[in-house]
């Protein structure tokens, strides 16, 4: 059996192996397939049965030139990239990884919000600058210092990293509020209070966003949802960008309605050098590595490779086309 994988840098660069998924067949692996180029995918992929793809589309042009593919699996849980009720049509079962990184999404919300109320990072190389050492005080903060205790944790979206999530701020001494269509026992056990979603917005001190895309929340954090919120809200977001429009947000933080923003998504990823909170105040951008973590990434390989056994078995597991 030929497996290939099209785009295998991300998930691992260097610090896992491919060993096990190589011991199920022929493994090719490449670093980089380009996501426009539909003739560099067919031709890597060539008579493979076995497809792996994180962000590279595999459109029906491919399906079609490509009749030796039996299985595509997804090196992520989004596998919006493929043609999925093609590959359906054409008996190809296309499965993903469910839950691999709940605890490093989680833990990156915290540590987004936490370089927010402290400005870590900037008073670090403030240090090492030769400020304190030349300061006239015995200590100094170029920032606000913000105190999480008693303020309200808002979570748009209560899923698994919303509860994660919720756990941690908790402990942080915050009241944890949350918006989501379905209101789990887990996060009730947890203490966490269900609202609706102008209930939300008004009463949050920080709002972080851990939904998945839909068409509801497309473009949801807009001006006149902003309107709604806290002067002085603290925005976080490392689930996705198309969640927010930009531009407004841009403007909230401009005119100080948002205090600050943590965010490791944007709506056009790579970032387009003309997205407006690349020039705005207050606004800490990361490069959608929230999920990077080694052992979130060993999750996946782990997943990935039970997917194919499970698939030679008889008995696909993960299947988002059945």
């Amino acid at each position: 059996m030929k497996i290939v994988v099209l785009d295998g840098y991300t998930e691992n660069p260097g610090d896992l192996s491919w060993d096990e998924l190589g011991k199920l067949g022929e493994l090719t692996v490449y670093d980089r397939t380009s996501l426009t180029d539909e003739d560099e995918a067919i031709a890597r992929i060539g008579d493979a049965e076995v497809v792996f793809t994180n962000k590279t589309p595999i459109t029906k042009k491919i399906i079609d030139a490509c009749p030796s593919m039996k299985m595509i699996s997804m090196l992520a849980t989004g596998y919006n990239v493929v043609d999925y009720e093609y590959a359906k049509e054409k008996g190809i079962p296309v499965t993903n990884v469910p839950t691999y990184g709940t605890a490093s999404v989680s833990q990156f919300s915290i540590a987004l919000l936490l370089e927010i109320c402290h400005h870590i990072g900037h008073h670090d190389a403030s240090v090492h600058a030769g400020n304190w050492a030349n300061c006239i005080d015995w200590c100094y903060w170029d920032y606000p210092l913000i105190e999480l205790a008693g303020k309200t944790f808002g979570l748009l979206g209560c899923g698994r990293i919303g509860i994660h999530t919720a756990e941690a701020a908790k402990g942080l001494g915050m009241h944890v509020i949350a918006y989501n269509r379905s209101q789990s026992q887990a996060a009730k056990d947890l203490g966490v209070e269900f609202v609706d979603l102008d209930g939300l917005f008004a009463r949050s001190d920080v709002l972080a966003l851990q939904m998945s895309l839909a068409d509801f929340n497309v473009g949801i954090i807009n001006k006149e949802n902003i309107a709604k919120m806290k002067d002085g809200v603290i925005i976080l977001n490392n689930s996705r960008g198309q969640m927010v429009v930009e531009q407004d947000l841009a403007d909230a933080l401009n005119s100080g309605k948002v205090a600050f923003a943590g965010l490791d998504v944007v709506s056009t990823e790579p970032i387009r050098a003309d997205n407006p909170l690349l020039t705005v105040k207050n606004c800490i951008i990361t490069p959608h590595m929230s999920w990077g973590s080694q052992g979130s990434r060993q999750r996946i390989m782990d997943c990935t490779v039970n997917n194919i056994r499970a698939f030679l078995s008889g008995a696909p597991e993960n299947v988002v086309n059945p």
